[in-house]
């Protein structure tokens, strides 16, 4: 929506009049009042060169008139004078000031006035502005001369002053206010137009910048108006993208600081469990194969059904331990340093093998499906753990069945998929499952380093554990090798 223009005006306006329009209307007011001073001057002098030129056209008349004692023919030429409109008074008078006829407004005597004396004196015209019974009137003394060029009389002819004024009055006014109104339309035309004009997109500007400086970094200017505006304008605009650029970077190298920081801390944890995992595996591993070798004895010797059921009892206890103290200890074995070569069948086969000796009869079975014949450069022993961890947790949260196969992606990586029936895995623990001693299952059912193991594993040879769910409800769990830990990729059929 466009904004509603409001006074006061704004600090530009303010300036623009300041230094602009004033001063611009100063001068032109000046130079009104000069010129109307010229105008006026100019008026007067035209005016009294009428009264001049009317004067020098009845001398002669009268002239003739008073050298023939012609009174009436005086008389008449000073009528004919008066009729002519804004003429107060017309007078002729003897060469010493005395009147011998008048018409209107008049003296009636001028033998002390100097100016009719200079002008008797001299034969120049006088003027001058003078108070005639009770007015002021603009005089003009012309002297009145024969043929013969000899003085004989004085021809005065009054006007009065304020036609002198009101000549000029009317020019004035007018010319004040035109400017009065040129001045008001200036104003408005420097208030209006410059809101529409710059004003208006200044504000934008200005109302942008306040955003920007309460917080608001989205906000932007639409460049508008003229072009140095939206130079500025575009300019603010770069600055806010580049600012808001610069804060996203920063704030991904901190996520990513603060991810390598939480990496740091899980290895430095990783590597103090496994530092003690590594001397607790050791430690029990010698007395727990003493006291298993011990109760093997005692089997051969005591035949009697408590005592083979008791030492079996003590000697399932011992393989419980073993089987924890292998894990810490694949837990705590270093990353890879021996890779050999074999095939993903090969590797397969041995681990459902291993892991068939743990199985009782009746429980959930392993099927295996396509598998990709390729081959791997690994660590043998270590990606068979691997697998075997993965088959056990999916043997002991299935029904009925396991069911593994294998896949290659288009960018050649090798994905081991192992899919259950069970009940699938939770959502709060599909992360924690791959911490140390995190696991869902009953107490003494497991220690919660069978995926982390696994996961070590992957890590190794720069692959990765996805734990999900699949479409039938029950866990999947794929194993992914990149294209560098394989050498052959053609596809054999179902196993």
């Amino acid at each position: 929506m466009t904004k509603v223009y409001r006074w006061p005006l704004s600090s530009l306006q303010r300036r623009l009049l300041a230094y602009v329009v004033f001063p611009m209307l100063l001068i032109s007011g000046v130079a009104i009042s000069v010129g109307l001073q010229v105008a006026s001057e100019e008026a007067n002098d035209r005016l009294k060169s009428d009264l001049e030129l009317l004067g020098r056209a009845i001398s002669l008349p009268i002239s003739d008139a008073l050298v023939n004692n012609d009174l009436d023919t005086v008389q008449a030429n000073l009528d004919s004078v008066f009729s002519i409109g804004r003429v107060y008074g017309a007078s002729v008078y003897n060469v010493y000031g005395e009147q011998v006829a008048e018409a209107g407004v008049t003296e009636t005597d001028l033998s002390n006035s100097q100016l009719a004396l200079q002008t008797v004196q001299t034969g120049i015209k006088q003027d001058d502005y003078r108070r005639v019974e009770g007015r002021d009137v603009f005089s003009q003394f012309l002297p009145i001369v024969d043929r013969g060029g000899r003085i004989i009389g004085l021809l005065q002819i009054n006007r009065r002053a304020s036609d002198f004024d009101e000549s000029f009055e009317e020019l004035s006014q007018y010319a004040w206010l035109t400017w009065g109104a040129f001045a008001v339309i200036t104003i408005a035309v420097l208030v209006f137009g410059h809101y529409r004009g710059v004003g208006r997109h200044v504000v934008k500007l200005k109302d942008a910048m306040l955003q920007v400086a309460e917080g608001n970094r989205n906000a932007r200017v639409e460049p508008e108006g003229p072009s140095e505006l939206q130079e500025v304008a575009q300019g603010l605009n770069r600055m806010l993208d580049s600012i808001e650029n610069a804060e996203k970077e920063l704030e991904q190298r901190r996520q990513h600081e603060t991810s390598l920081q939480q990496a740091l801390r899980e290895q430095e944890k990783m590597a103090a469990i496994g530092s003690v995992a590594s001397g607790v595996a050791h430690e029990l591993g010698a007395p727990l194969t003493v006291i298993d070798g011990r109760a093997s004895r005692l089997l051969r010797t005591h035949k009697d059904e408590e005592s083979q059921r008791q030492l079996q009892a003590v000697r399932g206890q011992v393989q419980r331990l073993t089987g924890l103290v292998n894990q810490l200890l694949a837990f705590s074995r270093t990353p890879v340093q021996q890779r050999e070569t074999l095939s993903l069948q090969s590797l397969v086969e041995t681990a459902v093998t291993s892991i068939q000796f743990e199985q009782d009869k009746g429980s959930a079975k392993v099927e295996l499906g396509e598998l990709p014949a390729v081959t791997l450069k690994v660590d043998s022993k270590r990606l068979e753990l691997a697998l075997v961890n993965v088959m056990r947790n999916a043997l002991q949260a299935a029904k009925h069945i396991v069911h593994l196969h294998a896949e290659l992606d288009n960018s050649n990586t090798l994905k081991i998929i192992i899919d259950d029936d069970g009940a699938g895995l939770p959502e709060n623990m599909k992360e924690k499952a791959l911490h140390p001693f995190e696991t869902n299952k009953p107490q003494g059912k497991g220690t919660g380093l069978g995926l982390t193991i696994v996961k070590h594993v992957l890590s190794d040879h720069q692959g990765e554990l996805t734990l999900t769910n699949n479409d039938k409800g029950g866990c999947r769990v794929i194993l992914s090798l990149p294209a560098s830990s394989l050498a052959d990729t053609s596809v054999i059929g179902e196993q």
